[in-house]
């Protein structure tokens, strides 16, 4: 099933475009902050230097097309670099951790939006990381025509089309009833006052295993 630490606690956010992934996990953070805990707020890909290269390289439009196996290590090598730098130190040391995108991004996006095998790909991110999963996966569901209105410019992956992202979302909705004990699925049309409090309701429960300053 997957290693779930017992010290900290492990918050991801996962979704399509659109559906206000960062600014949700940022309102987290800040109420984490304020209650006292100490919290760590990442982001994925892009969250160490080395994710930082990787970032430019596959959402960059001037990158053009890449293999779609190319993209997935991409991808995956940003996450074991993340996994063993910043996510176990800081589960360590009992932060909160919460991430804006983890491996169910790469399921959804490389697994079932581009032509690769979705179990390939599962295995490929479950090794980079060590198996390592969140406590908490908070999915914001939107449909790909409401989401992707939102952006007058978009990224390599926000500018696939329609069908692709539809595919994206079916992935993300099949990952989350496969395991409702470690989901939380919000409409992301809701108003981000109501959003955030629901998400506040179901990580409180799992603050006891997390350190405050």
């Amino acid at each position: 099933m997957g290693l779930y630490t017992d010290t900290g606690v492990f918050v991801c956010f996962e979704g399509g475009e659109g559906g206000g992934k960062s600014t949700q996990s940022q309102l987290l953070h800040e109420w984490l902050s304020g209650e006292g805990y100490q919290v760590l707020l990442t982001r994925q890909p892009g969250g160490t230097a080395v994710g930082q290269q990787v970032r430019s390289i596959v959402l960059s439009p001037e990158t053009g097309e890449l293999s779609h196996r190319t993209e997935a290590l991409l991808y995956a090598a940003d996450k074991a670099e993340h996994v063993d730098s910043v996510l176990l130190p800081a589960l360590g040391a009992g932060q909160v951790v919460v991430t804006d995108r983890y491996v169910d991004s790469a399921i959804a996006y490389q697994g079932s939006g581009r032509d690769l095998d979705p179990a390939e790909v599962t295995s490929l991110n479950r090794w980079a990381t060590g198996d390592l999963r969140p406590h908490l996966t908070v999915l914001l569901d939107l449909e790909p025509q409401h989401g992707l209105g939102r952006f007058a410019e978009r990224d390599r992956i926000e500018a696939e089309g329609e069908e692709f992202h539809q595919r994206v979302r079916a992935a993300f909705l099949e990952l989350a009833a496969a395991d409702p004990e470690h989901y939380l699925v919000l409409d992301a049309r809701g108003s981000i006052e109501e959003i955030a409090a629901a998400i506040r309701a179901r990580v409180t429960p799992l603050l006891g295993q997390a350190a405050r300053r």
